[in-house]
């Protein structure tokens, strides 16, 4: 089967079912994600957000596999391109735990989803009941997106939770740099879609004049790359790991 992946959460689910081989196409952020893939001469072309028509179909894919984010547009142009889509959109960590079978399923590995799965759960299980001792949570700030601030996925802030924190008003919604100033977290994950480990946080950190939060002040301004908290992908554990890490900073 020849599949086209949209967005790097599917070339990460290939390579950890080690089906990159059936990759005929992939995004730019696959390449950065999924660095092997550099060697390998696919087609590059646009994500599940800003997706042409005309770019699928020249590839002739047999199968396209898109994901979360989408505009209206982008989908319209996946599904108008004549081949079967996948199309993905998880909010949960139990979403992302069934969409691994499913590719799993298409790409005739089963057995190997179900053990990636269970290595998944059992990670964030074991990371749950060593906080759950924890006399004291920081209370944490996710932020995916910066213009405008957008708090991270509900998939985070479970992460969040099993690692040890509190997170910080509602997943996925809209916010404003005085909102989190009044709230005064005591962490806070810069982890911008797209921008990997390049969040300038220094500069965010003066241009909201956010200087005197507790965070800035005790260092706890960090980025995590958005591959491993954004990404709907078995590099999640890799982020709840960072986020242990910072919580016990």
């Amino acid at each position: 089967m020849k599949i086209l992946s949209l967005q790097p959460s599917v070339s990460l689910v290939l390579r950890s079912l080690g089906r990159l081989d059936w990759l005929v196409g992939c995004t730019r952020y696959c390449l950065e994600a999924v660095p092997e893939l550099r060697q390998r001469g696919l087609a590059v072309v646009r994500d599940s957000w800003s997706s042409e028509t005309a770019e699928i179909a020249a590839l002739r894919p047999d199968l396209v596999i898109a994901s979360v984010p989408y505009r209206r547009e982008s989908l319209a142009a996946i599904l108008q391109a004549g081949v079967p889509v996948l199309a993905l959109a998880p909010h949960r960590l139990a979403d992302i735990y069934a969409d691994i079978r499913l590719i799993g399923a298409v790409v005739d590995a089963a057995a190997c989803a179900e053990r990636i799965v269970a290595g998944m759960e059992s990670a964030i299980a074991e990371a749950a009941a060593v906080s759950a001792s924890l006399l004291r949570k920081p209370l944490v700030y996710c932020e995916e997106w910066g213009k405008p601030l957008i708090h991270s996925q509900p998939w985070v802030k479970e992460l969040v939770e099993a690692a040890g924190g509190v997170f910080l008003s509602e997943a996925g919604k809209v916010t404003t740099a005085e909102a989190v100033a009044e709230a005064d977290p005591d962490v806070m994950v810069l982890a911008w879609c797209g921008a990997g480990d390049r969040v300038p946080v220094e500069r965010v950190i003066r241009m909201r004049g956010w200087q005197a939060l507790k965070a800035a002040r005790t260092g706890r301004v960090i980025c995590i790359p958005d591959e491993l908290l954004n990404t709907p992908a078995p590099t999640l554990i890799e982020g709840l790991n960072a986020l242990k890490a910072a919580f016990r900073k």
